[in-house]
């Protein structure tokens, strides 16, 4: 564990840093809030709804996935999403007042 000289654990904050950066474009928010709504979607869901190319939409998907935002399984074909962190929505609403003051 790599620590700073005043003893924050710089692993965790490069983590911290690295799942915020993942949702800090307007697509990955548009994402998260759909599946916060739905629960659980597939890239077909996704896509259709937030009116994108698919293959954009898997972008974003691999993205957030890879930072730890979002969880998947397969059922059969399809890819199913959800949001692993539940609290991601506070964080939206946070920021969402802010920019409302």
């Amino acid at each position: 564990m790599k620590e700073s000289p005043s003893g924050l654990n710089i692993e965790l904050l490069e983590k911290i840093a690295y799942r915020l950066n993942s949702i800090t474009h307007p697509t990955r928010i548009g994402i998260i809030e759909l599946l916060l709504e739905k629960e659980k979607l597939s890239v077909t869901e996704i896509h259709t709804q937030l009116k994108m190319e698919q293959a954009v939409a898997s972008n974003h998907l691999k993205i957030l996935k890879q930072s730890g935002v979002l969880a998947s399984r397969r059922d059969g074909k399809k890819i199913i999403y959800s949001v692993k962190a539940k609290a991601l929505k506070n964080i939206i609403d946070t920021v969402t007042r802010c920019n409302n003051a």
